[in-house]
């Protein structure tokens, strides 16, 4: 099982790169193995230029085409989530997703902005044809304590990541188990 964590914060440390610190963790523990990339990962140039053939950009596209799953975090800036992922999530191929189970994460100073996980993320996590979208893991900062340190989690957030993690494990391994294909019963005519 390989899954990407994705870091979508200029910023690092960051209260959302803490969320995808605890779930690495978690995951690892679980036999996962784990690529992480964060936006300090990509030459800002190569984002801002739209440089498909940047090594950078090459490598994670060739690990997020043998991932299972794929788990992304951002700050929300201005009722959105951080530009600077947006331009990374652009330059991806058009299916980079497909297939792929997707956990998205978001923190903001105000519960105001918790909707833009639905509104502004997941639409774009879609047209990269992910397979399927969980429901995401929104934190106002002050459910996030430490963030500098090992991530440190008010319980009720605490919780929201566990059981987000726990659909995300099952949500993954349902895709191991195999459907035999559609058979009529016989003496059904097909149409």
């Amino acid at each position: 099982m390989r899954v990407i964590t994705l870091a979508g914060s200029p910023r690092f440390p960051s209260r959302s790169s803490a969320l995808l610190e605890y779930a690495r963790e978690k995951l690892s523990q679980g036999n996962v193995e784990v690529f992480h990339w964060h936006l300090q990962n990509f030459n800002p140039e190569d984002l801002l230029y739209a440089r498909f053939d940047s090594p950078a950009l090459r490598t994670l596209n060739e690990q997020l085409v043998e991932a299972d799953g794929l788990i992304v975090a951002t700050p929300i800036y201005k009722a959105s989530f951080s530009g600077a992922l947006k331009t990374l999530l652009d330059l991806l191929p058009e299916r980079a997703l497909e297939g792929k189970v997707v956990l998205p994460l978001a923190t903001g100073g105000t519960i105001a902005h918790m909707l833009s996980v639905d509104y502004a993320l997941k639409p774009v996590l879609n047209a990269l044809k992910a397979q399927e979208i969980l429901h995401g893991v929104f934190a106002d900062d002050t459910q996030v304590q430490d963030y500098q340190h090992k991530p440190q989690f008010s319980p009720n957030l605490q919780k929201r990541l566990d059981d987000a993690l726990e659909t995300f494990w099952q949500a993954l391994h349902k895709r191991d188990i195999a459907v035999p294909a559609f058979t009529p019963a016989p003496g059904v005519a097909h149409v």
